[in-house]
């Protein structure tokens, strides 16, 4: 007979104030919400709402993901969060208007978008 694996979920410290992580690549978008130390409260992504493929870097999924992480974030007393987004993805925007519509109210919006300092060589020239 196989032993069961059940996970034992871990109890997170949750304030009134905390922080929304989105990170918004070409292929997906993740949001966290945590609190001010880093633990993250309640997370989710388009991936995890059941989108596939390109269908995954959409406002609209980054939206139902927005709403399902927030929705219980709010449940466990999140009120306000302030937002680090990175990446360049479409939901960008629109993840921060709905984690505002849930009752969260968004102090302040900072763009962590990593920038290359003249990047990696580029491919060399093309001979036709």
């Amino acid at each position: 007979m196989a032993k069961t694996n059940v996970k034992k979920k871990k109890k997170v410290n949750v304030e009134a104030y905390g922080q929304a992580h989105i990170h918004a690549s070409f292929n997906n978008i993740i949001i966290s919400l945590t609190n001010n130390n880093g633990q993250v409260i309640s997370w989710s992504s388009a991936g995890k709402m059941g989108f596939r493929g390109s269908k995954k870097n959409t406002p609209y999924a980054a939206q139902l993901a927005a709403a399902d992480c927030s929705k219980e974030a709010y449940e466990n007393g999140l009120r306000k969060v302030k937002v680090f987004v990175k990446g360049p993805g479409a939901g960008r925007e629109s993840a921060i208007r709905t984690i505002h519509n849930s009752g969260i109210i968004v102090t302040e919006i900072v763009d962590t978008t990593p920038l290359p300092h003249n990047g990696c060589r580029p491919p060399k020239r093309r001979r036709v």
